[in-house]
């Protein structure tokens, strides 16, 4: 009876087209899910005009030890209002989320080298965490080191 089971499974298995998840036709981009620590503190970049963009870089490690890697991403986020304030607010070090459109750029340089570069555009992002401030002295209104604080 295993048997019988099995392959009327199988023989249904190799029967489904090769599309059927979907009948849509397939869109002309690619999609990057980033999860990664800020590495500098977002900037607001002008790009045309009154047209703003928010620029950051994420870094993403990967393996243990001697052999850990870390892959440094440019992404920009053409986020407005309450959203692009909240991501410009974000120290360095904070851990991301992002979900992005992902285009490679073939180019020459000045000395006639073919480069590669990708370019990430944020459709949404999600902080995950901030980074821990246990190092940082305390401070009054004005910036200076609180009395009895160590710097």
């Amino acid at each position: 009876m295993f048997s019988r089971t099995f392959r009327a499974s199988s023989r249904i298995a190799t029967s489904v087209p090769a599309r059927a998840f979907s009948s849509t036709p397939r869109a002309e981009l690619a999609r990057m899910t980033l999860v990664g620590r800020l590495g500098v503190q977002p900037e607001e970049v002008t790009v045309t005009g009154d047209k703003t963009l928010v620029r950051y870089v994420i870094g993403s490690s990967s393996g243990k030890g001697d052999n850990q890697k870390t892959s440094w991403f440019r992404v920009a986020s053409f986020v407005q209002g309450p959203q692009k304030d909240f991501l410009l607010s974000l120290p360095k070090g904070s851990l991301l989320h992002v979900d992005a459109d992902a285009r490679i750029d073939v180019y020459d340089d000045a000395e006639g080298n073919k480069k590669s570069n990708l370019s990430l555009v944020a459709r949404s992002f999600d902080v995950i965490s901030r980074p821990r401030q246990e190092d940082t002295p305390e401070t009054n209104d004005e910036g200076l080191v609180q009395d009895g604080a160590s710097a």
